[in-house]
């Protein structure tokens, strides 16, 4: 089966790979973003040198460090997989050799492969180019920043999954995916670091999974998060990657008894 699920994230890849111009245009409008809200997050700091723990520096690194790392754990599973249910072919998938849910999981992957070298890679050299970023010298943040950036991607494909899995039930969830989406921008950091919420609002952010997705791999890559503290981070992702096992297989053993195909 192994040979089978890596043979699924060739296929995905290549198929990534007939729409490459399309991810090549994607850099630039990624750059824009990043453009616009460097230049925000300059705006707000003034004379500032330091806002919710983070210097000038730090901000710029991590804004583009965290829309380059979307590139790599965005994926539209949900909407996949609502497709599949509405149209009844997930039915299919049901009776060949293989769980849905890991195929799911290695065709998100292999979309992550692709942009991560033909999108996120590249993107990143073309930002370091255009904005003040500092990249670590350290080797090692390195290495445990592409160990989370994975487990982003796994935290992020779960809810994408559980999101997708309920048009089993609701048959019409794209409410819910559009409100996931935002959800995920927003409560994951991407859009404004959770440092700088207020009090409250960080302590209850801190009990959701969204943190793990962009905040908690961008603090330690920004050096905010350092010493024992940057293994302590990827403690709480190897956490809700865990939890979130729950919810998901909960979901797809009862999803299975509630198959219908709408239509003719």
């Amino acid at each position: 089966m192994l040979s089978a699920y890596m043979e699924i994230i060739r296929m995905r890849f290549l198929m990534m790979l007939a729409y490459r111009v399309n991810y090549y245009s994607g850099i630039i409008i990624y750059a824009l973003n990043i453009g616009a809200y460097y230049f925000l997050w300059k705006a707000i700091y003034g004379t500032s040198e330091t806002l919710g723990g983070m210097t000038v520096a730090q901000m710029t690194t991590y804004v583009a460090v965290s829309w380059m790392a979307r590139a790599f754990y965005f994926n539209n599973l949900d909407r996949e997989i609502a497709s599949e249910i509405k149209d009844g072919s997930v039915a299919i998938q049901f009776i060949r050799p293989y769980n849905y849910i890991i195929v799911k999981m290695m065709q998100g992957f292999g979309e992550g492969i692709f942009r991560l070298f033909l999108f996120m890679a590249p993107g990143m050299v073309v930002v370091s180019l255009l904005f003040p970023v500092k990249l670590p010298t350290d080797p090692v943040i390195w290495v445990v920043f592409m160990i989370m950036l994975f487990l982003s991607f796994l935290i992020n494909s779960q809810i994408n999954i559980i999101t997708g899995l309920f048009a089993f039930f609701l048959e019409n969830n794209e409410g819910m995916m559009r409100m996931k989406r935002v959800m995920v921008d927003l409560f994951s950091g991407l859009v404004v670091p959770i440092s700088f919420f207020p009090g409250w609002a960080e302590g209850v952010l801190k009990l959701l999974p969204f943190q793990a997705i962009t905040y908690l791999p961008g603090a330690v890559f920004t050096g905010k998060v350092t010493g024992s503290a940057v293994y302590e981070v990827l403690g709480v992702q190897l956490l809700w990657f865990v939890l979130l096992i729950v919810p998901l297989a909960l979901l797809w053993r009862g999803a299975r008894t509630r198959l219908f195909v709408q239509g003719g």
